[in-house]
């Protein structure tokens, strides 16, 4: 089904309005010219709201919208511990990690590595970082934004997919990290309210026009096997959630990797005017979490109803939509793009960031400012370019690939998390355990899959984190290294948070422990 006039209309109006609003966040003052500071760290401007905001936007794109709303219809409310685990996640990435990472004043998560390790480290990572968020992250962006607009619209695939690219180089490419952060304030509100209309429309639509509160119970009595948050053995998707290693097992290290270590994510917070204000945007974030599975999750469930048929879970999103009345379905569509491009254009920012600081300015040095902003640019497009050639290859045959991009990235969180974790609270660590917990992630995670395949991928990431902290561990003793010379001085960080940090922490806590009670 093709949008109508007024649909295309409403979102023209708002591929303008991003343009014009991000042009004009980002110009500099007379006489200024924008540095890497400015470029990659907002000139470390970014407001709580800002942080909170971009936190989210960054991290609701395709890959959640599509793949988890399919993950919904495949699976059910099961897939939304993703969402309510990260919540509790963020507070504790906000009272443990961001007071190092700030205290350390570091523009990527590589420059961390080798204050704390060495070079080699450093350099190693940041070519891996490079490669899955070009190869894994952007081409999954891509390629399920693509899928949508083509199931919306009909516009082929790779019509959509340089669409996208080209849209959020427009806002983007000037002005860096500020254009993105200050309109993802403006992408969040159309998202969540895209996404909360759309839920509102199929719910009244399952329960026959008689309001959400009707729809939602007949849909958990139609669909009541798609309302278990914790699986059970005998479940056919316990395999991709396996019980209760969401709660206390693979889920966290998967959600700390992600949350905490991950440059294109932590980013923002770096860009704070300082921690305080850092903080309160990873706890603004953290309650928008909590509101996610409404919008991408609970859509897929209810389209097992309405549109039970479905070729793909992945289209069930995109196919809910041409059920939106005109117009409106131009403003949920506005949001869906709004949630795509956002992640592009962070995404993007990251890669540049990564390579710009972490490998190009190692071997460039001492150049002017607006060369490292100018190659920071050209890396942008360039990354674009590379994931929109090899999004299908890599994606095409998959059903639902946010499962994808959760069992890839699987292999290489394990050691990362033990890597960050002991490097910053143990200062015995040395630099090749560092490495021996990083490379045997990846060959400990491809031998269980060869020789032990029927092992859940999540207890596999908490099983490879366990070997990996022990790989680690036991390096360090045998180097007998003693305190390592990049070892952090926990004593110098405060890590104590205000009474409203804390009081957000407690609700959340209480919020979680009523969503699991409830549908346990």
């Amino acid at each position: 089904m093709n949008l109508s006039v007024i649909d295309i209309s409403v979102f023209i109006v708002y591929v303008v309005a991003l343009i014009v609003i991000a042009y004009m966040v980002s110009r500099e003052k007379p006489g200024h010219e924008k540095n890497t500071n400015d470029y990659f760290l907002a000139g470390n401007s970014l407001p709580w709201w800002a942080i909170g905001a971009s936190l989210i936007a960054a991290n609701i794109s395709a890959e959640q919208i599509i793949g988890m709303s399919g993950s919904g219809y495949a699976i059910g409310l099961a897939i939304a511990s993703y969402e309510w685990m990260a919540a509790i996640t963020l507070i504790v990435v906000g009272k443990y990690f961001l007071p190092i990472f700030i205290k350390k004043g570091i523009y990527t998560m590589p420059q961390f590595l080798e204050q704390r390790f060495d070079k080699r480290v450093k350099t190693i990572l940041a070519i891996f970082w490079l490669g899955v968020y070009v190869f894994v992250n952007l081409t999954a962006i891509l390629w399920l934004g693509a899928l949508a607009i083509n199931t919306i619209t009909g516009v082929d695939l790779m019509t959509g997919m340089i669409f996208l690219g080209l849209f959020s180089l427009a806002y983007s490419l000037y002005g860096g990290l500020k254009a993105v952060a200050f309109t993802d304030i403006i992408q969040v509100v159309l998202l969540v309210f895209g996404g909360l209309f759309l839920s509102y429309t199929a719910l009244d639509l399952i329960g026959g026009g008689q309001g959400i509160l009707v729809g939602f119970d007949t849909l958990v009595t139609l669909a009541p096997e798609k309302f278990d948050m914790v699986l059970s053995e005998d479940n056919p998707h316990y395999v991709s959630l396996p019980g209760l290693s969401v709660l206390v097992g693979g889920m966290w290290v998967m959600n700390l990797s992600y949350w905490g270590f991950n440059q294109y994510i932590i980013q923002r917070t770096l860009a704070a005017k300082n921690l305080r204000e850092g903080q309160k945007g990873i706890a603004f974030a953290a309650f928008l979490k909590l509101l996610m599975p409404i919008i991408v999750v609970l859509p897929g469930i209810a389209a097992v109803v309405l549109l039970p048929d479905l070729e793909r879970p992945d289209n069930a999103y995109p196919q809910l939509m041409n059920l939106m009345p005109v117009g409106l379905k131009g403003l949920v569509f506005a949001a869906l793009v709004a949630a795509i491009v956002s992640s592009l254009a962070s995404m993007t920012n990251s890669i540049a960031t990564i390579f710009t600081m972490d490998i190009y300015a190692n071997i460039k040095k001492d150049l002017p400012q607006k060369h490292y902003v100018f190659v920071g640019r050209i890396v942008s497009f360039l990354a674009l370019v590379v994931a929109m050639i090899t999004a299908q290859p890599l994606l095409g045959q998959f059903d639902q690939a946010f499962q994808y991009i959760q069992e890839f990235t699987g292999f290489f969180t394990p050691g990362i998390v033990v890597l960050f974790l002991l490097g910053m609270f143990w200062k015995k660590t040395t630099a090749n355990a560092g490495l021996i917990a990083a490379l045997g992630s990846a060959i400990l995670s491809f031998i269980f899959k060869i020789f032990w395949p029927e092992l859940p991928f999540m207890d596999r990431v908490g099983l490879v984190f366990i070997l990996c902290l022990v790989l680690a561990i036991i390096t360090s003793l045998i180097e007998k290294q003693g305190h390592h010379e990049g070892a952090i001085e926990l004593k110098d960080i405060r890590f104590k948070t205000t009474n409203g940090y804390n009081i957000s922490a407690i609700a959340v806590s209480c919020i979680l422990v009523a969503f699991y009670s409830t549908w346990w």
